[in-house]
């Protein structure tokens, strides 16, 4: 079963940027969390602590599209390194700012630059992929299912990484961790040149830049905001549920269960050798998704609650890994970094007003009530994936997502999941 993930990590050099890739994205799940900890630590105030995370997280989303733009123009490794040096920087600052108990719009500020630099790893090193297997669908397949298994490793280590460290050792400790994760491990990654894809030369004689193709890549974006409202209401929805249950402490681990479920589903994603194609799974998965949220509506413990979400989670990855395969068809070669930036910022776009309006189900009706959102952001994710149209070739102009002349090639990739 693994024969095809052992067949694409021999190739030279891919091992050692999706490590590193790896070690990059660290700060995607945990650095939120890290503001949140220190924050809460020093002013005692967890309305302060979500506000100046929110700030970070929003910036991060804004700039996304971006930072995926400057990847494709200029490089990965011109675009990367500054992006992340001035991340550690702004990182640092809001630690310094709030243990110094400076005025509290510096650490707003620094938070803000923070989400504002951080560049779109996960982008990135999908897009490395996409170029060395280029021409190989069944290899870029296997290729973006590992990197899906290693974004819900991340979100399934990183925060507790981030908790033990806040709370054992220092409140400051894990978010300067995460952060120094995402340098180090991004600065490791823009050095292997080998594999960077190639950034496009034009001059004054070059032909118009490659269309877009928006109509497909809005329609999964408009999908990507109703799984961003299903993660996050459904999280704020957990964590309430298990306080009600009087068993706060294995939120965490319900949490766990459903990023568990959707890695090993992952791995099963990307092991097998699919005769339907990825606009099939998609909607199929996102339906699925959608009906396995439903029983939670109705669970009546916590231990139920835990196998209805592993079973739930199992959904998440092939919607995402399908979905996005979708876009790396559908983009010209010289875009796609920025056509997966701009699902990221759908995706990122829907997890605060999902967490919103779990909040106030939670407040008016109770926990498990809250999990009506989730269902119904399910429909929304589930309508866009059967309304988003088949991509048949490249956008004219364009050399075609597989980095060859001709039409694209199905080249499948995620984005990173809460």
């Amino acid at each position: 079963m693994l024969t095809s993930y052992t067949r694409i990590l021999r190739l030279p050099g891919t091992l050692a940027f999706s490590l590193t890739g790896l070690v990059a994205r660290i700060p995607i799940s945990t650095v939120s969390l890290g503001i949140v900890l220190l924050v809460s630590a020093h002013t005692g105030s967890y309305g302060v602590a979500g506000a100046v995370s929110a700030v970070y997280v929003l910036a991060n989303a804004a700039l996304a599209i971006v930072h995926g733009r400057l990847a494709d123009r200029l490089g990965q490794a011109r675009a990367l390194a500054p992006a992340i040096v001035v991340f550690g920087v702004a990182g640092t600052a809001v630690v310094v700012a709030v243990g110094t108990e400076a005025p509290l719009w510096t650490a707003y500020v620094a938070a803000a630059l923070a989400g504002a630099s951080l560049p779109q790893v996960g982008s990135c090193v999908r897009a490395r992929w996409a170029h060395v297997l280029r021409g190989d669908t069944a290899g870029v397949q296997t290729a973006f299912a590992l990197e899906a298994v290693v974004d819900e490793a991340v979100f399934i280590a990183g925060p507790i990484l981030v908790t033990v460290l806040a709370t054992a050792w220092d409140p400051a400790a894990g978010l300067l961790v995460a952060v120094a994760a995402g340098v180090l491990g991004t600065l490791a990654l823009t050095g292997q040149r080998a594999t960077q894809p190639p950034v496009e030369v034009r001059t004054a004689t070059s032909a118009a830049r490659p269309r877009m193709p928006w109509a497909t890549i809005a329609a999964l974006t408009a999908s990507s905001f109703g799984l961003g409202a299903v993660f996050g209401s459904a999280e704020v929805a957990t964590v309430a549920f298990a306080e009600e249950q009087d068993a706060k402490a294995w939120a965490g681990v319900l949490l766990a269960a459903w990023a568990l479920g959707s890695l090993a589903a992952g791995v099963v994603v990307g092991a097998v050798h699919w005769r339907v194609g990825p606009h099939v799974r998609m909607r199929w998965a996102a339906l699925a998704l959608t009906v396995a949220m439903a029983p939670l509506l109705v669970v009546p413990s916590v231990l139920l609650l835990g196998i209805c979400l592993l079973v739930a989670g199992a959904a998440i990855s092939p919607t995402l890994i399908s979905a996005m395969s979708l876009v790396q068809q559908a983009a010209p070669a010289t875009r796609v970094t920025e056509a997966m930036a701009v699902l990221h910022t759908g995706m990122a776009a829907g997890i605060a007003p999902g967490a919103a309006l779990a909040g106030v189900c939670i407040d008016t009706w109770g926990a498990q009530a809250a999990y009506a959102v989730p269902v119904v952001a399910g429909v929304v994710a589930t309508v866009a994936a059967w309304a988003t149209p088949v991509p048949t070739a490249a956008p004219s102009g364009s050399t075609g997502s597989s980095g060859s002349s001709g039409s694209a090639s199905s080249l499948p990739r995620d984005v990173p999941t809460p």
